[in-house]
């Protein structure tokens, strides 16, 4: 059933649906990484206790109990890959909302380029040059409402998925660090045959290293380089505000030099729509601001 949901994908959307599946086989390979760890773990402990070896049985205890927290780690970052899929999926919502605006353009486009061709005097033609005209301003606001969430939603997402990368791997090394004092624990000085191994001491110190690795993971607090967002300047409808439009036009007419402002051929658009649709397209635009994108 997936296979056939992804054939049913918009053109649009293909690519990304393609990564956010893949994604949540990523998410289950950790999922399945950090149960097998904490599995591993309980095995430690019971094998050294198997041995009969005070020292032994102790250190592996307590290095299971790390390695079993090492593996909650696994499922914690598992959790913020979900977070990250999720925000992913909002993009791919716009991608396939948007689809259909393309396609009533292009059909449309299509449509007039045939009826030129075979007849170019048919009354039809003023219609469906109409039609075009809304439908390339609707197509204008859905292309803008993609570019936006995209870039917003872009940064979102590998803002949550590399947090929760630097998360695990500074808790883990952590875990790991205070795993290796729990080893230096250790004695490992041969003896000879006869010789009786010298008693375990250390089962406080042991159960200190433990203490301190939970305290240091309770203390722990994310330093990370800030990834920064204008997206607070984006309204429901998915584009600008009219406030931020109204700061942005101030800005474009702002003095260029010498208290001169800048004329008008400098802040007008590049590209205008032809004389005869300008008040058409204007309105259409206006109609178009608020269609959904879900």
């Amino acid at each position: 059933m997936t296979t056939l949901r992804g054939y049913q994908q918009p053109e649009l959307s293909k690519k990304l649906y393609k990564i956010i599946k893949n994604e949540n086989t990523v998410i289950g390979a950790y999922e399945s990484a950090g149960r097998e760890r904490v599995s591993i773990a309980s095995q430690l402990s019971d094998w050294g206790e198997a041995t009969g070896d005070e020292g032994v049985s102790d250190i592996s205890d307590k290095l299971g109990v790390l390695l079993s927290e090492i593996g909650e780690q696994e499922d914690i970052f598992a959790q913020g890959l979900e977070e990250y899929r999720g925000v992913l999926k909002q993009i791919r919502n716009t991608e396939s909302s948007v689809q259909p605006s393309r396609d009533s353009r292009n059909k449309i486009s299509d449509e007039i380029q045939k009826l030129k061709y075979k007849d170019p005097s048919n009354t039809k033609l003023v219609t469906l040059e109409q039609e075009l005209v809304r439908a390339e301003a609707q197509n204008l606001v859905a292309e803008a409402q993609l570019s936006n969430v995209t870039r917003q939603k872009i940064k979102e997402a590998f803002d949550v998925h590399t947090a929760a990368i630097i998360e695990r791997a500074e808790k883990q090394i952590i875990l790991a660090q205070h795993a290796r004092r729990l080893v230096n624990l250790l004695d490992d000085t041969p003896i000879v045959p006869g010789d009786a191994v010298k008693p375990y001491e250390q089962s406080t110190a042991a159960r200190d290293i433990l203490n301190d690795a939970e305290g240091d993971l309770r203390a722990w607090e994310p330093q990370m380089y800030p990834i920064t967002s204008n997206a607070n300047e984006m309204g429901q409808n998915l584009v600008p505000k009219p406030e931020a439009l109204a700061a942005g036009q101030q800005q474009e007419t702002a003095p260029v030099a010498d208290g001169v402002e800048a004329t008008e051929a400098e802040t007008r658009p590049v590209v205008e729509p032809e004389a005869a649709n300008r008040e058409s397209v204007a309105t259409d635009v206006n109609e178009s601001a608020t269609i959904a994108t879900t």
